[in-house]
């Protein structure tokens, strides 16, 4: 447990929950992204994050994400016992200038005294006690109205990255934040290499120390166009069931910027702290074998993963019941999922987004697609797919509930392995416990829910002519899904 620490205003965490992730493909797609997976460690990105920026000092996080992520967001949140001030959902992502002026004309309502400390969800500090002594030290600057960034000084010319270039090289015994020259994007190999030289440079770790009133001055004057139809799809939002909707109809005409290029580049009161190494987004799977353990000749190992005479490469199994080996492999990024594989040369771990892209080009589910689709009530795999009927293992979660619904091209028949469900068919409500099975004809109108405290599961085998997600008629929702 992290050591107390008090702050002079109270700092809210607005955590950026919306990205895609696609450099970490096949474990991060779009469906579920690099941020709620467990990376490295036992938690994911996200609750790492949370946990990071909580206790004394700090207020409830409001959270930023999309509405295809929110019951991800509150179950990680549940999980690491933490409690959210606020989770806003964005009708479509506009990248991170448009969410961060969202989070701070919600806060100037809330808090307009306290500090903002903008984080995103899916990097890596493997000393939360030092991070918070950084935040600590950059609270002056940003109470005397600055806008505080944070670099961490490199550890290799790493073109993932963008840095910041400092007026000065930094002190070693400096606590505190120092001038800003300015913003440098991903650099190529040969231009990273000169900037880690000139000991000048630290890598751009996204983070972000300002009030509300801050921000908003600097909004005002360097991107004055955005703050009407963020502050209108504000004040013209909705809550929903514990979330709350900013307005579509005004947040649809927004520019698609970020925050470096929207205002921090443009801005003259900017200061940086420094910290030392330990930091990492993971924006590649060099980066994430940079962070796990390895052995005496480089290699990193997860899952289900045996290497044999390999050196600087990393293994990974992301299924229990499939075994990778490696022979004779040399500097090498092996992931397998269930349904996908990736094989790639360390040193091109930032082309996987070009695989990425022929996947989508050649509409390949698993592109985009997890196998595993995670809904509010659980999670459902597909185990066989044929052109008439489907194997699926459902996961729900105690007290949680499927719609009331119906279909019109197929039947279902559900064999229940874990637990006890509860199950609607027509007016006939019955419990159906492990080793019992109901039938669902088509057209049926029908309901599953887990009455009980543990996991329910069951193995659902669909028939008929079509059997997408999209042959789904609702009558009732418990999570107000369309």
């Amino acid at each position: 447990m992290m050591d107390a620490m008090k702050f002079a205003r109270t700092i809210t965490p607005v955590i950026l929950c919306g990205g895609s992730g696609m450099r970490l493909w096949p474990l991060s797609r779009k469906s579920y992204p690099k941020q709620f997976s467990r990376l490295i460690g036992d938690s994911s990105l996200f609750q790492a994050s949370v946990r990071r920026m909580s206790g004394e000092g700090f207020a409830a996080p409001v959270v930023l994400t999309n509405s295809d992520f929110r019951f991800i967001v509150t179950e990680q949140l549940l999980e690491a016992g933490i409690d959210p001030a606020a989770v806003l959902i964005e009708p479509e992502g506009r990248n991170t200038a448009p969410a961060i002026l969202a989070a701070a004309l919600w806060l100037q309502a809330q808090d307009p005294e306290g500090l903002m400390l903008v984080a995103p969800s899916d990097h890596v500090v493997p000393d939360p006690e030092l991070f918070r002594r950084m935040i600590a030290s950059g609270v002056a600057a940003a109470e005397a109205g600055q806008l505080v960034t944070f670099g961490v000084e490199p550890t290799r010319a790493e073109t993932g990255y963008g840095y910041l270039e400092l007026e000065a090289a930094p002190d070693g015994a400096a606590t505190g934040p120092v001038p800003l020259r300015r913003f440098i994007e991903k650099p190529d190999a040969e231009a990273a290499a000169r900037m880690m030289a000139t000991g000048r440079h630290l890598w751009n770790a996204g983070l972000f120390l300002f009030s509300p009133a801050a921000i908003l001055a600097a909004f005002e004057s360097h991107a004055p166009e955005m703050i009407a139809p963020v502050r209108q799809a504000v004040e013209t939002g909705r809550p929903d069931l514990g979330f709350f909707r900013l307005a579509p109809e005004p947040w649809a005409g927004l520019a698609d910027i970020s925050i470096d290029y929207a205002v921090m580049e443009k801005a003259d009161n900017l200061s940086v702290v420094p910290f030392g190494q330990g930091w990492s987004d993971l924006g590649g799977w060099d980066a994430v074998w940079h962070e796990m353990d390895r052995d005496a000749r480089g290699v990193a190992l997860s899952g289900q993963a045996t290497a044999i005479d390999c050196e600087n490469s990393l293994l990974r199994s992301e299924d229990d019941t499939l075994q990778v080996v490696g022979i004779g492999l040399k500097d090498t990024v092996v992931v397998a999922m269930p349904d996908a594989v990736l094989v790639a040369a360390a040193g091109r771990t930032q082309d996987v987004k070009l695989a990425v892209a022929a996947l989508k080009r050649k509409q390949v589910k698993q592109a985009e697609t997890f196998p595993k689709d995670h809904r509010p009530w659980g999670w459902f795999e597909s185990l066989v797919i044929e052109d008439r009927f489907q194997v699926k293992r459902i996961m729900v979660h105690p007290g949680a509930a499927l719609s009331l619904q119906s279909h019109h091209h197929r039947a279902e028949h559900w064999i229940v392995v874990q637990g006890t469900a509860k199950v609607t068919v027509g007016d006939t409500v019955t419990l159906v416990s492990e080793n019992q099975s109901v039938y669902v004809p088509l057209g049926a109108i029908h309901r599953m829910e887990n009455p009980g405290k543990v996991p329910m599961v069951l193995i659902e085998v669909q028939t008929g002519s079509y059997l997408g997600e999209d042959d789904i008629i609702r009558y009732e929702d418990v999570y107000a899904r369309q």
